[in-house]
């Protein structure tokens, strides 16, 4: 069936980092990424890590 899993992690200032990890329907890995929040809860960053890693990408 496949879908997306997400893991959200408090940071100790307010901010907060979302993970997301995008399956195929064998649960094989087809895109991971993370999103950072600030503590007024603004997209302000993100980081595609897997099929390709491209860095931290200021939003």
């Amino acid at each position: 069936m496949g879908g997306v899993y997400r893991l959200d992690v408090p940071g100790k200032l307010g901010w907060l980092a979302r993970y997301f990890k995008d399956v195929d329907a064998g649960e094989t890995t087809v895109r991971f990424w993370q999103e950072i929040y600030d503590d007024t809860g603004k997209l302000v960053e993100t980081h595609e890590k897997f099929p390709v890693d491209k860095g931290h990408q200021k939003v």
